[in-house]
This record gives C-alpha cells, structure tokens and sequence, in this order.
C-alpha cells in the first residue's frame, strides 16, 4: 500500500482554457499505464479549448451545470450525476454556463492533444441551438 498525500490545486493553463479554472490532481497511474484522474473546477463561462484525448475520456460532473459539444455536433447541458464519455481522437470542448460553477472528474487513458481556443461566438452559438 503506498499513501501519497493531497497534491496542491494549481492554475489550468491559459493555453489550455478560457477563464478562470482550477485543477485538483487525484491519481495517475504507475507506467506503463497512462490513467489520469483530476478533479477540474470552472468558473462561470470557463471552458476549455478543442482537444482529444488518446485513449478517450470519461468525465462524471460533481457540481454545477456545464456543457460539452464534439466537432460538428450539438452542444449537450450536463449537471450533477451526468457522465460523458469522448471516445479515442474524438475532438470535444466542455465548460461551465455563463451563469454556474461546475465541477467535474476527469478520467483519462492518455494524452490530450490541445487544438485551437473556442471563440466566444463558438461558446454564444452553442448555447442558442
């Protein structure tokens, strides 16, 4: 058994997210597995950018309600209890509502690869449809 202590919240990365987020690191897996399990906190509006993920990623929402859209598909609400799943190289985006925090577990199987920065009329026109 091996107990490891509460790493410190740190600061998600300006060329990973738009607005205020904050990531609380819970495991990772011991090579050769690539698991990585975070606890990620958006402000109201905050979102991340275009990624993917090798291997796919899961994301079960704690707090709040946010949204999550894939390339060329319609932008979903989720609140408390949802569970996402974005398979393998499927390039996504989730975020908090202009007017909610939310929280959600980030469960991954590999690396993100970052693309380009959801613009505010992207964020705007995912909200009217």
């Amino acid at each position: 058994m091996e107990h490891r202590p509460k790493q410190p919240t740190g600061k998600g990365p300006a060329e990973w997210f738009t607005g205020d987020v904050w990531i609380d690191p819970i495991a990772q897996g011991e090579p050769p597995s690539q698991l990585n399990i975070g606890s990620v906190h958006f402000t109201p509006g905050a979102r991340t950018a275009w990624h993917s993920h090798q291997g796919g990623q899961t994301l079960y929402v704690t707090e709040g309600r946010g949204l999550v859209q894939s390339r060329d598909a319609k932008a979903v609400e989720i609140r408390s209890g949802d569970v996402v799943y974005t398979s393998d190289g499927e390039e996504h985006w989730h975020g908090a509502t202009p007017d909610h925090f939310l929280t959600h577990l980030s469960i991954t199987e590999g690396p993100p690869q970052w693309g380009a920065h959801l613009t505010d009329a992207e964020y705007q026109a995912s909200r009217s449809r």
